[in-house]
Formats: C-alpha cells, structure tokens, sequence
C-alpha cells in the first residue's frame, strides 16, 4: 500500500501524516507513506487544496486533516 500526503509539507500536512501513521500503527499495517511537494504532481491529482490524502493512486481526502480514527477509516475503506 501507497499512501501520498499532498502538500507543502506544512503544519496541517505534518499533522495529517502523524495521524495517518497512527492509524496504521492502530491497524496493525504496514504501508509506505510519501510526502508529494511538488505542486506539478499535486496538480497531476486534480488537487486544488491541500492537505491532501491519496491512497493507491485515488485521491480520498482533500482540504483537511483526519483524525487518527477518520484516517483508519480511510485506509480501511481504500481495501487495505
């Protein structure tokens, strides 16, 4: 499993991250999380507002931070 926080590498995309971590953690999974920058990747997305969360490919979040229980769901929710 992929899964890409969109963004600056802001404070709201850090604080996305350490919750998509913790659900992991709390699933008991494991995935590479990748943090994507580049506003021409990010474009390539459709993203026009960050954070953003992509898991697989497929964009499930935009514009928000999850919490680690939202997090969980999408990640469960995307067949992981």
């Amino acid at each position: 499993m992929r899964i890409e926080i969109l963004g600056s590498s802001c404070a709201r995309c850090r604080a996305l991250e350490a919750n998509v971590r913790k659900a992991l953690t709390m699933l008991g999974k494991d995935a590479e999380v990748v943090d994507i920058t580049d506003i021409q990747e990010i474009m390539a997305y459709g993203v026009m507002a960050t954070p953003a969360l992509v898991i697989d490919g497929k964009v499930v979040m935009v514009g928000r931070i999850l919490s680690p229980e939202e997090a969980k769901k999408a990640i469960v929710g995307a067949g992981a």
